[in-house]
């Protein structure tokens, strides 16, 4: 079944905060991100995610946006666009 957009990006997170050990609030700082703003695209209660934001999500993982991209999760064929 397809995933939104936002539902890829949380899902994605979540493994990676599971590969890296790290926790939200880790990434939150890591990122430059506030807790509160991480927490709502987690729960997806943000609508559109802005790349700006996801690129801070990527260097809080130490990851450039090409890798963090780099996963099924975002296969246009997995999302309901």
């Amino acid at each position: 079944m397809p995933n939104t957009v936002n539902h890829a990006l949380a899902l994605r997170i979540k493994e990676l905060l599971l590969k890296k050990g790290m926790t939200r609030y880790r990434l939150a700082m890591n990122s430059g991100l506030t807790h509160s703003t991480l927490k709502n695209i987690m729960h997806e209660t943000i609508k559109d995610n802005l790349l700006s934001t996801t690129i801070l999500i990527a260097s809080g993982f130490d990851m450039t946006i090409s890798e963090f991209l780099d996963s099924p999760l975002f296969d246009e064929t997995n999302l309901n666009i």
